[in-house]
């Protein structure tokens, strides 16, 4: 199951260690144990399949301790939403869990791998995401108990599906520093849910046999190092199966093709069995909680500090002016923390004077209404050894237990971090914020004229200002309780405005002229970074970019929880969606706006379309079509060249028995275009 950002089995989170299996020349084998027992040796606690699992398969994956992941075989890398849709990807999941969805060994489903970027790009990507999230929708209807996911890779990053329960990328980078800079990046797409690096390895046949082992130790390592909640080493075996052939010109498998073990082997194994990082002083926070009668939710927020894994730090409770008996409580029930009483003066005094009472090297600030992580000041720490000034990290919204709040998890609002880079923050909030002391009393605290929000925002700029950096530490979260209601959460926005209008007078030149704030980084809502309605894509020149992602400045917010996502809730949300920022605009700056709709870019109907089979593949007809005084289009282009005023767009179908269907989309004169027999092509 999902534990916020990482897998958990039973009552233990568990660091999910994957060897991919198959497909194998001949099919299956006769029998899994020889192969099982080598996998299991490995310290691997799963495997990952491209096809639908036999139930012998499964039977011999659980005598062997392995939990199993299985893909479906349907045509997903050809023009699918052109001929069917994803009818074929339901009769594959049919046939692969109606017999043994409720097998002990079947742990999830990747509904598809890979589908091409430049299929992608002629389906419409955010047609094509819908439909993956389509499958995903009917599989956890039927088969709830299962991880859903779709194995995506650099090249269509921005095609994550908003339902999936975590985020699986195939990378394949040679250098470990590329490696590492990207899995930060995907901590990023992957938003609030679990990443899992769902294929990696490399080519002993091009690299040579110990730069394979070489490279499969450190991706393991990065990989756990780095927080992500899983890793697939790539492959088993250097028999290999792929569109009606063996594949004889390339060897990823830790075995070669006569079942002898290859370094590789040895390296996963050491990998698998390493120890994690050390773990830092946690010792040095000193936790401060500000309150105001919040008797009925601080008893989970001191709960959830109690059990924090590392050295104890160091609980302070400020009670802010509370008439229910908030510090009674806390005396009674939690006498290791300490209470600090003070007349009614706002979040930013309080915060003040928590930080004054503390004694420690840094001072870490959570809400009343927020359960931490028990890896939380671990994780902190972590970032905090890179020598950052302050370190923040997410909010998560706890699974809900009512329609409202799942809605009002997924509604516009919540607070959100905004990041420069996949490394430096720009603005953290105030629910989940480490500084150091010294940087804290240097400028000056809070602000107590913020008596109930934008205090966080005002820290964090003037925190910049004074040359301090605010790192991000994407595994150091904590669960965030949103408003129980529709009304509480539109009161809620308009107390964000209220704050924003002090934010305007305080900080003018960081808002525009609309009185919207102006933000130098990516503010992430939480939800996995994908295309949505008129978003701008970076493909690169072709369409041939390896990493391709959407262009914005602010990503999607959370879908709606899975078995919440029905009609009521999606017009609910719609409702608040359009309500609560114009609400929140009225209290800025006096005027009922929402927010500005995207500048997307004109979709043109083709004047002609063809279908050709072809040896050569796209790549060789556009460069055949560039050698002939044809121009490549830009980066964000949706088409590949053009010449006098006509476009072509150039996709490639591939098929299970090893054959390529060449698409061609035209705008203008397709007479233009040449005679692609006469090119080669």
């Amino acid at each position: 199951m999902v534990d916020g950002r990482f897998f958990r089995l039973g009552d233990e989170r568990v660091f999910l260690q994957l060897i991919t299996y198959g497909p194998l020349p001949g099919g299956w084998p006769e029998d899994f144990e020889g192969d099982f027992k080598r996998i299991a040796a490995t310290g691997a606690d799963a495997i990952r399949l491209y096809q639908h699992a036999p139930r012998r398969l499964l039977d011999a994956a659980k005598s062997c301790g392995l939990r199993v992941f299985q893909g479906l075989e349907w045509p997903h890398a050809c023009d699918f939403l052109g001929n069917g849709g994803i009818a074929p990807g339901l009769r594959a999941m049919e046939d692969a869990c109606i017999e043994n969805g409720h097998h002990p060994a079947l742990a999830g489903v990747f509904v598809a791998n890979e589908v091409p970027a430049d299929l992608v790009r002629w389906m419409g990507a955010e047609r094509v995401r819908e439909a993956l999230e389509a499958l995903i929708h009917s599989g956890k209807e039927r088969w709830p108990h299962l991880l859903w996911a779709y194995a995506n890779y650099p090249s269509t990053e921005y095609l994550e599906p908003g339902n999936a329960d975590f985020t699986a990328m195939n990378v394949y980078l040679e250098r470990e520093p590329d490696f590492r800079a990207y899995l930060r990046r995907l901590h990023h797409v992957a938003g609030d849910r679990p990443l899992m690096v769902s294929e990696f390895g490399l080519d002993s046949m091009r690299n040579g046999e110990e730069r394979q082992a070489e490279a499969l130790g450190w991706g393991i390592r990065a990989c756990r190092e780095l927080g992500t909640a899983g890793v697939a080493a790539y492959a088993w075996s250097d028999r290999w199966w792929n569109a009606g052939a063996e594949v004889k010109d390339w060897s990823f498998g830790l075995i070669d093709r006569q079942g002898e073990a290859k370094p590789a082997l040895g390296a996963v194994t050491e990998a698998f069995a390493a120890d994690p990082e050390p773990v830092p002083e946690t010792s040095a926070f000193s936790v401060i909680v500000c309150c105001r009668d919040g008797r009925e939710r601080i008893g989970r927020c001191l709960e959830s500090l109690r059990m924090l894994n590392g050295p104890e730090p160091e609980v302070i409770v400020v009670d802010d002016g509370s008439t229910d008996g908030t510090g009674e409580l806390v005396e009674t029930r939690f006498p290791e923390v300490r209470l600090v009483r003070l007349e009614a003066g706002g979040l930013s005094a309080a915060r003040n004077a928590g930080a004054a009472a503390a004694s420690r090297e840094i001072v870490a600030f959570t809400d009343d209404d927020c359960e931490v992580d028990p890896d939380w000041l671990i994780e902190l720490g972590h970032c905090f050894e890179s020598g950052w000034d302050a370190v923040g990290g997410p909010n998560l919204p706890p699974p809900p237990s009512n329609a409202f709040e799942a809605v009002i998890a997924s509604a516009p609002g919540a607070a959100s971090h905004v990041m420069l880079d996949d490394l430096e923050a720009e603005h953290v909030p105030g629910c989940n914020l480490a500084v150091r002391r010294t940087t804290y009393f240097a400028i000056g605290g809070f602000d107590p004229a913020f008596r109930t929000a934008g205090d966080d925002v005002d820290f964090c700029w003037r925190l910049r200002d004074a040359g301090m950096r605010i790192g991000f530490a994407p595994n150091g979260f904590v669960w965030h309780h949103r408003r129980p209601c529709a009304s509480g959460y539109l009161r809620q926005q308009i107390g964000y405005g209220k704050a924003e209008a002090l934010l305007m007078r305080k900080h003018p030149r960081r808002f525009s002229p609309s009185g919207d704030a102006i933000w130098k980084g990516v503010i992430y809502g939480g939800g996995p970074v994908r295309v949505e309605g008129e978003a701008v894509i970076y493909h690169g020149s072709m369409g041939m970019a390896g990493y391709q992602g959407v262009i914005t400045r602010m990503q999607p917010l959370r879908p709606l929880f899975g078995r919440f996502d029905r009609p009521a809730c999606r017009l609910l949300l719609k409702l608040l969606t359009w309500i609560a920022p114009r609400l929140r605009s009225q209290a800025r700056i006096g005027r009922f706006r929402g927010p500005l709709p995207p500048q997307g870019t004109l979709t043109e109907t083709p004047d002609a379309e063809l279908a050709i089979y072809v040896s050569g593949g796209r790549e060789s007809v556009l460069r055949k079509l560039l050698d002939l005084g044809w121009e490549a289009g830009g980066p964000t282009d949706g088409w590949d060249v053009q010449k006098d005023g006509t476009r072509v767009l150039v996709a490639c179908e591939h098929f299970d028995d090893g054959a390529s269907r060449l698409r061609i989309r035209v705008w203008g004169d397709g007479s233009r275009l040449p005679d692609f027999d006469s090119i080669g092509a």
